[in-house]
């Protein structure tokens, strides 16, 4: 890619090479990495096609498509990611957020709270939005990774519940006190033989402490299980992240804590995703 291409050929150029790369979305990608280098919404990309780029522009066009090429993220070559209307700044540290992860905030939403807990923050999506989404909410977020710990409060920030949240470093609930009306979590839940099954802008780029526990997938449950008790004030709520094949297994250990009205929400593709609980 040159200074002399139009930003129709870099565009189509861009593609061929992800393409063979086996990214998903080709087309996609190279457009939104071209707004990016350009400095430019998507939406403007169609209205720039016609045009030769800048040198500067295709410089940087360059070095994007080169790492996208190596299965670098989208999200972490523009620095941020949208969830549930806003955008969260993300990067290596952080898991990224999901669509998928959606379906915990409505169904937290539907439930009555003051105060919420979110066990493992990472970029802070579920606290900061659940706080935006209620105003009158206040939240602590943990998280055994300062890095992630930085990254949730510079996104609390960004939406203005700073405030209204408190973000610490904590091994799930070594360093928490208190009780609270809702308990949440998307936990490492990938069991670590189907890490190699994972594409490898996941394998490689997020890190591996948000993904796995090194075991079966459930052990961050049990750790959940063994404290929420502790934690949730009367008739309080638990709502956890989980991969689609585990919800009996998660309903099973919740059972065993003490918890009760133990229910499975689907998301958008009809998966088991999500599981509810109410403190007995």
């Amino acid at each position: 890619m040159t200074g002399a291409l139009t930003a129709a050929q870099a565009m189509a150029a861009a593609a061929a090479r992800l393409r063979a790369a086996g990214v998903d979305n080709p087309a996609r990608d190279a457009r939104v990495l071209l707004a990016h280098a350009a400095r430019i919404e998507a939406a403007r990309v169609t209205l720039i096609a016609p045009e030769e780029l800048e040198h500067d522009v295709a410089d940087r066009y360059e070095q994007l498509i080169s790492l996208r090429a190596i299965r670098v993220p989208v999200s972490h070559l523009l620095g941020e990611r949208e969830f549930y209307g806003r955008r969260f700044k993300v990067s290596g540290d952080v898991l990224d957020p999901r669509p998928e992860t959606e379906t915990l905030i409505e169904a937290a939403l539907a439930e009555p709270f003051e105060r919420v807990l979110d066990l493992g923050v990472g970029s802070g999506c579920i606290l900061v939005t659940l706080l935006a989404e209620r105003p009158g909410a206040t939240g602590l977020g943990v998280d055994l990774s300062e890095a992630a710990c930085l990254q949730a409060s510079a996104n609390a920030v960004l939406h203005r519940v700073e405030v209204r949240s408190d973000i610490q470093k904590s091994d799930w609930f070594d360093a928490v006190e208190g009780q609270f009306d809702l308990i949440v979590s998307n936990p490492p839940y990938i069991a670590l033989d189907e890490m190699a099954g994972l594409s490898e802008e996941v394998r490689g780029h997020e890190p591996h402490l948000a993904l796995t526990d090194g075991g079966d997938g459930l052990g961050a449950y049990r750790r959940i299980a063994a404290g929420v008790i502790d934690h949730l004030a009367p008739n309080g709520r638990l709502i956890v992240e989980i991969g689609p094949t585990q919800a009996q297994a998660v309903c099973d250990i919740f059972a065993r804590a003490g918890l009760a009205d133990l229910a499975v929400v689907h998301d958008l593709d009809g998966r088991d995703r999500v599981i509810r609980a109410r403190l007995r």
